[in-house]
């Protein structure tokens, strides 16, 4: 156990400290809030929120870089591309009963085992762990660089490889509904089979 850990505890909590505390309630209350709103687009707007507080707690935790990526790719680009998405498949600006799918209990109760899952195994892998904060910094672009590109390659181009998929169905839902609102008979706007109409009279 480092020095650190032996000059200080949980009970003499420092001003970072309080500050990651206080800015990880508003990240959990502004993810839940994104799964429980009904409003695509406050869902939407609200996840823009969750994701800039995880990049408020990287800069807390002295990872520059990766704080900054947080809010490049993920704040400026996966918002974007989701927003985008929501606007090409016309989804609708207000309530959206269709968004409670009616399993909400057994969706609580795969997150919930989620996340004990996800804090024991945090908890078991960083029990005696502390962070130096005075310290020199780990996140550093150098480190962080290194540690991406040698070891996190392959998932890093999986996701995109992921995102340009959203993006092409999101494209190709919105295309398959424009046709189907063309092609259906009594829908205002719609256009109609000159056959068809030859047969109606």
């Amino acid at each position: 156990m480092s020095l650190a850990a032996e000059t200080h505890g949980f009970l003499s909590p420092t001003g970072v400290e309080i500050a990651f505390l206080l800015v990880g309630l508003v990240t959990f209350g502004a993810a839940l809030v994104t799964v429980i709103t009904r409003q695509l687009v406050h869902a939407a707007l609200w996840l823009v929120v969750t994701l800039g507080g995880l990049a408020v707690e990287y800069l807390l935790l002295t990872a520059e870089f990766i704080a900054w990526v947080q809010v490049l790719i993920y704040v400026g680009s996966v918002v974007v591309l989701l927003l985008f998405g929501l606007m090409l498949t016309r989804a609708p600006i207000g309530r959206s009963p269709d968004a409670d799918s009616g399993n909400r209990w057994a969706a609580l109760a795969v997150a919930l085992a989620a996340a004990a899952a996800l804090v024991w195994v945090v908890v078991d892998a960083f029990r005696t762990t502390w962070i130096d904060l005075d310290g020199p910094a780990a996140g550093s672009t150098k480190v962080t660089g290194a540690s991406l590109f040698q070891n996190w390659v392959l998932p890093f181009e999986a996701l995109s490889v992921l995102l340009l998929a959203a993006l092409v169905g999101a494209i190709v839902l919105s295309r398959k509904a424009k046709a189907d609102a063309a092609g259906t008979p009594g829908v205002p706007g719609a256009r109609q089979d000159p056959a068809d109409k030859e047969g109606v009279r």
